[in-house]
């Protein structure tokens, strides 16, 4: 089950409590059985590892099909007229 932060609306004092997904969003705070509301933050993010996996970023050459890319060439020109 989740972890959720609240804090109450009448004394501020912050608590967690453990609550299923489906259940109701509000609570009671322990302290003065005042009104609660939940608390949002936001959640880091952590990059462990040496890097990102091949499929997080392509390298140069590569198709998302897993083929070569055929090389950049310029567009055939006409030839010049002297």
């Amino acid at each position: 089950m989740p972890v959720y932060d609240y804090e109450c609306e009448k004394c501020h004092f912050q608590f967690e409590l453990k609550r299923r997904f489906g259940e109701d969003g509000t609570a009671n705070c322990p302290r003065c059985r005042g009104k609660s509301r939940r608390i949002f933050t936001s959640v880091p993010v952590i990059f462990k590892g040496s890097g990102f996996y091949v499929t997080d970023h392509r390298k140069g050459g590569v198709a998302k099909s897993g083929t070569e890319k055929p090389p950049d060439k310029a567009p055939d020109s006409p030839p010049k007229k002297d």
